[in-house]
């Protein structure tokens, strides 16, 4: 949408109904942004349990409606806004009624009400470890950064903060996007883009793989000519051919010309090189990029040294949902790696995983759900095993490791079987690790 558009539903949607789909912070700040326009707003979510509490200071200005999705629900909307983790194509046919371009992401309407520059980062891998990298390096050269997107706080509540006085503007605005947030993107328009990674993802929310890297470069489509759009060189060939940016394009490989301690594999290198590209424009130089580097410590739960027993080192890399990332982790090591893999699997190449593990993997150990999408091609080539609970699993291999060996939580799944989120799993193994004997059997 161009900015006559947006103009155009902003003053739409006075008297008229906003639809905000999902009652979490970012639905609720999007609530925040869409009744001073003097809009008539309601707020859904399919969970039948929620507490009206919820609504807080919003009660009586937000009409709440729980349960399962019906077309009446959306009907005569002039707005609606998708939270982060609604994917469009759920909701095909509650929205047949409505035009596409009255469809959009939190993240598109936070975007109309700032003029803040946008740092935008998505990607298979890596996104929250690169985000957090680019704000600390912005931080530690004096330039203040906004943090959030599909990570942390939504967009639409640091605009609301700003619009009601409550918080200063940040200089910059740095992003971590979803696909599902990218297919409803009509006009973001981010000053610097970058695609880190693409493979297989997501593949039980999309269609298939061609509609997964059309949303992913959906990032750039709408970036002005002066923007930057910072790419892998590895996806140079598939991507040349493609006219999907106006935008400066950069590509990028990783030159090993920055270290940080707490960041190690290739992968790590590709995310570093990736994050100086994006502050670049913003007057950091190379010198104060590196040195900001060696202070950063990575988010939670992604190859995170967790504690050494008996010479056996255990790491936590629960946030490694994607086979493409366990990839990336067991490269990582020059020792000899015991992986624990289970969950709900979400496509990926179990294959070509078996060859990144050939010589660098001692063991297996399966646990919870996807036993039938690894075993069957692992057990042939390592020591695998299969056990209901991760801690089970982190016990046996405790007993089979020798001093030097990694107990690497590399998942290669979402949580869902049995954890509320990676973050509950990765505190889970972390626990089990607690409760090891400091003397290994």
């Amino acid at each position: 949408m161009n900015p006559q558009t947006i103009a155009q539903i902003k003053t739409e949607l006075r008297d008229r109904l906003a639809v905000v789909v999902g009652a979490g912070v970012s639905g609720l700040a999007s609530c925040r942004l869409l009744l001073p326009l003097g809009a008539r707003v309601r707020l859904l979510d399919v969970k039948t349990d929620l507490d009206p509490a919820l609504l807080g200071d919003l009660a009586g200005r937000v009409e709440l409606v729980t349960g399962p999705h019906t077309p009446e629900q959306f009907a005569g909307a002039a707005l609606v806004v998708l939270s982060p983790g609604v994917p469009i194509l759920r909701l095909a046919k509650v929205l047949a009624e409505v035009p596409p371009w009255r469809v959009v992401a939190e993240m598109e309407l936070s975007s109309w009400f700032t003029d803040a520059p946008i740092i935008a980062v998505t990607g298979t891998n890596g996104k929250t470890t690169t985000v957090s990298l680019i704000a600390h390096i912005l931080k530690s050269c004096g330039i203040t950064a906004f943090v959030g997107g599909n990570i942390g706080d939504p967009l639409a509540g640091h605009v609301a903060e700003v619009a009601d006085g409550k918080t200063p503007e940040a200089q910059t605005l740095v992003l971590e996007i979803s696909s599902f947030q990218l297919q409803t993107c009509r006009s973001f328009r981010p000053h610097v883009a970058a695609l880190l990674n693409f493979s297989a993802n997501h593949l039980d929310w999309h269609q298939d793989m061609d509609e997964y890297l059309e949303a992913k470069l959906n990032l750039f489509t709408h970036m002005a000519p002066e923007g930057r759009a910072i790419l892998p060189a590895s996806m140079a060939e598939i991507l040349q051919g493609r006219s999907f940016t106006k935008a400066r394009v950069i590509w990028y490989a990783p030159q090993g010309r920055f270290s940080c301690p707490n960041l190690i594999g290739q992968h790590n290198q590709a995310n570093m090189e990736a994050a100086f590209l994006c502050v670049e424009p913003f007057g950091v130089s190379e010198k104060a990029a590196a040195k900001a580097m060696l202070t950063f410590s990575p988010p939670s739960h992604r190859l995170q040294f967790v504690a050494e027993k008996a010479g056996v080192r255990f790491v936590d890399d629960s946030k490694a949902t994607t086979v493409e990332a366990v990839m990336a982790a067991v490269k990582s090591f020059d020792t000899p790696v015991r992986l624990l893999l289970g969950g709900v699997f979400k496509g990926g190449d179990v294959p070509a995983l078996a060859e990144v593990m050939a010589g660098r993997v001692a063991a297996v150990g399966l646990y919870g759900g996807a036993r039938e999408v690894f075993e069957p091609v692992l057990s042939p080539l390592f020591p695998t095993f299969w056990v209901p609970t991760l801690t089970e699993a982190v016990n046996r291999l405790a007993a089979e490791a020798r001093p030097g060996d990694v107990i690497l939580l590399s998942p290669a799944t979402a949580s869902f079987d049995q954890y509320s989120g990676y973050k509950a799993r990765g505190d889970d193994f972390r626990k089990a690790v607690a409760d090891l004997p400091e003397v290994l059997p």
